[in-house]
Order: C-alpha cells, then structure tokens, then sequence
C-alpha cells in the first residue's frame, strides 16, 4: 500500500473544545474489548441508549458492522486484525474531535493493538473497559452460533479457543456480565463517569 505525500494537515475553524462546550459534555471512547459473546454489543448499545436519552452525543462502533463497510477488506489473519484496530482508532479519534462520547465493541484480543488505538488518542480520552466474561459462559451464550462452528471445525483462528485473547493488564474499568446484568453494568458504567467527571 502507497502512503500519501506532499499532505499539509489543516487546520478546522471549529476546535474539539468548541464542540464540547457546545453538547455540555466531554468526548472519549469508551473501548470494550472481550470475548465473542462477553456482551459487548449489548452493553454497547443499552449504555448508548441511556446516555441519548440524556441528550448526550454518542455514537457505537461494532466489529461486525464496521466489517460490513470500512473494513470490509479486511479478514481475520492477526495483520488484519492489527488493521481493523488501527482504523477504529483513527475513526474513533474523528469521532472524538467531533465532541462525541465512542463506544466501541471489538473483541480486540491482542495488547499491543490496544495500545496503539490508545495512543492515537489524546491522553485521558481512551477509557478500556474490559468487559469480562469466562469462556465457558461465552461458548454457552453462543448467540451467533460462532462457537458451535468452531467446535465443528468450520471457523479456525476464534480467538479464545485457537487464537489467543489477552486479557487487559490495567483496564479503567472491568465490567463483569457473568455476575452483573446488563442494566447494573450500564450504571455501573455510568456511575464510574460520572466519577471522573466525564459526562
């Protein structure tokens, strides 16, 4: 892939400050990462809604649907996987400039991508929220089907089963829907930005 040159970065009229001042809010992402079946889709979605019901700019980024057109390209090798995190980031940062609240559900498995979507974004505006979930429960949930396949050998590379997930070191905030439901993990969420006084 060429890279461009000869690029002058332009400067917008209207700053990231303008537009948080403007919806009364902070903007950062939210970055979920978990196992295929964690809830991260669900908890992105019931957290999403919340925070628009009051008033606030938000907007979810799902694997699956992100797959569907920016990263359509893309498969599931660990350089694609490396790739799919990369351009989150870069949307999420977009998205962020624009003075909006990202939520974001990607499994997300190895470290290292994490970091890097972290430090495309400025400090204190990348919030990992590890939202866990053992395996066991994961593959009895099974709400695609995925793990089924796997274990009929018709998908090969499923992280958590033969490709690795590694678990967050020092996430901000671990979300446990093994033990919580969905509607104590959304105030759970909400609780802890309201702490940092995010929102």
């Amino acid at each position: 892939m060429s890279k461009s040159t000869n690029i002058v970065w332009h400067q917008t009229s209207i700053q990231k400050e303008d537009r948080r001042n403007k919806n009364g809010h902070g903007s950062f992402v939210l970055w979920f990462t978990g196992l295929s079946g964690s809830g991260k889709s669900t908890i992105a979605n019931a957290l999403a809604q919340k925070l628009y019901e009051e008033n606030k700019q938000v907007f979810v980024l799902d694997g699956d649907n992100v797959r569907h057109g920016l990263n359509k390209d893309l498969g599931f090798s660990e350089e694609d996987r490396k790739e799919n995190i990369r351009r989150i980031g870069e949307v999420s940062k977009l998205f962020v400039d624009s003075g909006q609240i990202v939520v974001t559900a990607f499994i997300s498995p190895f470290r290292e991508d994490r970091e890097l979507a972290r430090s495309i974004l400025d400090k204190d505006e990348f919030i990992e929220v590890y939202i866990k979930c053992s395996l066991q429960e994961c593959e009895k949930r099974d709400p695609k089907g995925l793990y089924e396949k796997v274990r009929k050998g018709e998908i090969k590379q499923f992280t958590g089963v033969d490709s690795p997930y590694e678990e967050p070191l020092a996430p901000e905030l671990v979300v446990d829907t093994q033990k919580n439901s969905i509607e104590d993990c959304v105030k759970e969420i909400i609780q802890f930005l309201q702490l940092q006084n995010k929102i």
